[in-house]
């Protein structure tokens, strides 16, 4: 019997992502379609899909766009929690078997955005403070969210110039960002950018209505726009 097909719109609801999200992933090799002989269309297994994703990515994904509720088990109301559950996250993956290097170079890239988020977002919270912080160690996913003042209005305060969520995303990965002289502030995600062109991890990373990919071994930076946009920042991390 044959396995039965979803388009790909109905693949977009079930993995809780955009319909241009899969067509990019599609495009890039990081989740490839089934075409049928002659088509253009694009369909995918739900085993496919399962194997791909796991419920952290619909959960967060829910929750960053609708501020619903948020079970504790992924919660992190201040730095002192997100810190702790890294710290458990480590320890996991070393008893999981992850090799000591690649722990470490994991914790640092998701310490990062999850600091940012505190950072930048200290006594400017819109709605729900904190973080969600989720992993699947054996899938090799790990995803944060934040419901925070987002990437273009935080650089926006030293950058005016910056318009869309787009240019502000671009200028967060790529460029120094000065802040009070002779202080240079804004390097953390120049960080994980540097890290990840240089070992196997990838992330997918949204503010507002703009992504960037960056694939595994690789530092190439190329943002897009999306349909659906959200407040403050969400990113998964493969490796």
């Amino acid at each position: 019997m044959t396995e039965k097909l979803l388009n790909i719109r109905e693949a977009a609801k079930l993995l809780g992502v955009s319909v241009d999200t899969l067509r990019r992933w599609d495009k890039s090799g990081k989740l490839v379609a089934i075409r049928k002989a002659g088509g253009t269309h694009r369909y995918y297994t739900v085993r496919d899909l399962d194997m791909f994703s796991s419920d952290l990515i619909k959960l967060v994904n829910e929750w960053a766009l609708s501020a619903g509720v948020i079970s504790p088990e992924f919660y992190c109301s201040n730095s002192a929690v997100f810190q702790a559950r890294l710290m458990k996250m480590q320890e996991e993956m070393l008893v999981a078997g992850t090799g000591q290097g690649l722990v470490s170079l994991v914790g640092a890239v998701a310490g990062e955005i999850g600091n940012n988020s505190y950072d930048h977002n200290l006594g400017n919270w819109p709605d729900v403070p904190g973080v969600f912080f989720g992993y699947d160690i054996h899938k090799g996913v790990i995803v944060l969210a934040d419901r925070g003042l987002g990437i273009l209005k935080t650089l926006s305060r030293v950058r005016p110039s910056l318009v869309t969520h787009e240019e502000a995303l671009r200028v967060a990965f790529t460029e120094m960002i000065s802040g009070r002289a002779p202080e240079k502030r804004g390097n953390g995600l120049k960080f994980v950018r540097q890290v990840i062109a240089k070992n196997p991890i990838s992330l997918s990373f949204q503010t507002g209505d703009a992504e960037v990919q960056i694939a595994k071994d690789s530092g190439d930076v190329n943002t897009t726009k999306v349909k659906e946009a959200m407040q403050g920042c969400f990113a998964i991390i493969r490796f």
